[in-house]
């Protein structure tokens, strides 16, 4: 398809279309461009910050609860994700195995992340407060 310059030269349409295009799409979308600016308002630090904190609470409350019955545990004060050190030498997958089924609580084998991640267990904060302190209910009564 083609059309007219103002000066009367032919152009391909298709040329003008795939250039648009791609200015308009190569890269980060518009309206994530237009939320990640947001952040840096007020209001918009001010909501990022109570997201921030809320699962941090709740990372401190797994954390807490674990070590609480002896669990050792890693993680948890900067970060949404709490290891612990499975008990007993047990595997990362008889772990997972183990919080399912009498639990029913999910994490990650930590051989998931590699040979180096086996004999460790990650627990995510990423949840609701009333499902985080449930599972937390849950592993103390069985594991106490």
């Amino acid at each position: 398809l083609k059309g007219r310059t103002a000066g009367g030269d032919e152009i391909s349409l298709n040329q003008l279309w795939n250039r648009r295009q791609g200015t308009k799409f190569n890269g980060v979308s518009y309206p994530v461009q237009r939320a990640a600016a947001a952040v840096y308002s007020t209001e918009g630090w001010a909501q990022v910050t109570e997201t921030i904190d809320y699962y941090l609470k709740n990372a401190r409350l797994i954390l807490e609860g674990l070590t609480a019955m002896g669990i050792t545990c890693f993680g948890g004060v900067n970060s949404p994700y709490i290891w612990l050190k499975n008990p007993d030498g047990m595997s990362s997958w008889d772990l997972f195995d183990q919080l399912l089924t009498e639990c029913h609580v999910v994490g990650t084998p930590g051989s998931g992340f590699g040979p180096s991640g086996e004999g460790y267990f990650r627990l995510s904060a990423f949840g609701e407060r009333e499902n985080v302190q449930e599972a937390i209910s849950r592993i103390q009564t069985k594991w106490s």
